[in-house]
């Protein structure tokens, strides 16, 4: 298939990792369906890449169907998303727990990869098959002590990406999981300096679209967690002694 033909969905694609790699793909001729709950940025990225835009919090289970629906209808089809759009949760399990930023935290984190993948199934069976990409994190495979609560959603994203990636891949539907460490973007403002007092400079946006480029357009393996990190290619990562994928 020309890259001309191939469309891509991609949340969260307003700013940071998201607009990279909606930018990356445009750049490789794909056409790019553009989600976020920042209005106004995402008109914007898809003005400048000649995509398509549309408003949604992919934490709802219906605002997922009607941006499939959104991007089938105006681009004709779907071969590939990247379930990207993610949020920190901004809150601890202590005396100031907040149930409203838990459940936002795992609504967007989690909620909106599993809405996600369920919405845009039906539209990558209908094109023979193709690819998804969800957003994880390093704080997916290891503790994370300032954050549980986000770690525990990266870690359940990991998780379904080990379990869904071998039975979709019998239908021609590779999925696969990015994990990048700390990287510039809107979630990690303010953190630059704290994150290199520990010698590990913040990653760029643009290795971890790479790295999601490549999963979703080259990459001939499903059921993957590649690993992201400053100064180091990015790779699966190995789950050691654990049967199943790597």
């Amino acid at each position: 298939m020309n890259n001309n033909d191939v469309v891509a969905l991609v949340t969260g694609a307003a700013s940071g990792i998201g607009l990279a790699t909606a930018r990356t793909l445009a750049g490789a001729g794909v056409r790019v369906v553009l989600a976020d709950v920042d209005a106004a940025g995402g008109a914007r990225a898809a003005q400048e890449l000649g995509g398509e835009f549309i408003a949604t919090d992919v934490s709802d289970l219906d605002a997922n169907a009607a941006m499939v629906a959104f991007a089938t209808e105006r681009c004709g089809g779907l071969d590939y998303a990247f379930l990207n759009a993610g949020v920190t949760s901004d809150c601890s399990l202590g005396e100031d727990f907040e149930l409203a930023k838990y459940r936002r935290a795992m609504g967007v984190n989690l909620d909106g990869v599993v809405f996600g993948t369920h919405a845009v199934l039906p539209a990558l069976r209908a094109r023979g098959g193709g690819a998804i990409v969800a957003t994880a994190s390093l704080a997916g495979l290891t503790g994370v002590q300032l954050d549980p609560i986000y770690a525990a959603n990266k870690h359940a994203v990991v998780g379904l990406t080990r379990s869904l990636g071998a039975s979709l891949a019998t239908e021609g539907i590779r999925f696969n999981a990015v994990c990048p460490g700390f990287t510039v973007s809107g979630m990690t403002a303010g953190l630059g300096d704290y994150v290199e007092s520990f010698g590990v400079p913040l990653i760029e946006t643009q290795k971890v679209a790479d790295a999601v480029t490549h999963l979703l357009l080259d990459a001939e393996v499903s059921g993957e967690c590649w690993f992201v990190q400053y100064g180091r290619p990015a790779e699966a990562f190995g789950f050691r002694r654990v049967p199943g994928p790597r």
